[in-house]
């Protein structure tokens, strides 16, 4: 006599119930990188950008999850999702912005920035702090070299991400991309709107 063994469904929250950004200021920092970048990769069917998604990393362990303000997978198909599983998807994450306040620099800096490094295997991490509350210089970024973060801090305001191509440029309190080929930044949401 054979014995069925019933999988047991395992739920993964789309929502914890917090608040999406701390401020207005975050906020628009958050879609003038999202959206820009979906923009850029518009045209890329297997490059995935979201922001404020929950990224579940352990099957079966729905705890086990963070949410990054923006980031960027390349090598997964562009389509919406609920939440992103990383063992459906087959990879974790390859570039992650975090706009950082003094309320949330002991997550960013703490277990975010580990899972981000070793279990997600994130290529590169930006964090911006645009209220300069804290962090000095206010954007840094760190570049996973081994099982290590390399730290840089911008030079003329800037720091190049080689993952996307472009650079990250902050222009007072706003973080802004920049194609290096064009010459120009990426479009803002209000700039394409202006564009049609």
């Amino acid at each position: 006599m054979s014995t069925v063994t019933a999988r047991k469904t395992v739920h993964y929250p789309e929502t914890d119930g917090k608040p999406m950004a701390e401020t207005d200021l975050h906020r628009d920092n958050l879609v003038w990188v999202l959206y820009p970048l979906q923009w850029y990769f518009r045209d890329r069917e297997d490059v995935y950008v979201s922001g404020n998604l929950f990224v579940y990393y352990e099957e079966g362990n729905p705890k086990k999850c963070v949410a990054p303000d923006v980031f960027v997978v390349f090598g997964v198909p562009k389509r919406r999702r609920r939440v992103y599983l990383v063992w459906e998807e087959g990879k974790g994450l390859d570039v992650v912005f975090e706009f950082t306040s003094r309320k949330t620099r002991n997550e960013d800096f703490g277990r975010k920035m580990d899972i981000y490094r070793g279990i997600l295997g994130v290529r590169e991490l930006f964090v911006f702090d645009p209220l300069r509350e804290y962090l000095v210089p206010p954007l840094v970024g760190y570049y996973r070299v081994g099982d290590k973060w390399i730290r840089e801090e911008p030079k003329e305001d800037r720091l190049v991400s080689e993952a996307l191509g472009l650079e990250v440029v902050m222009v007072g309190e706003m973080l802004r991309l920049f194609d290096p080929k064009t010459g120009q930044f990426l479009p803002t949401p209000d700039e394409l709107m202006e564009q049609r």
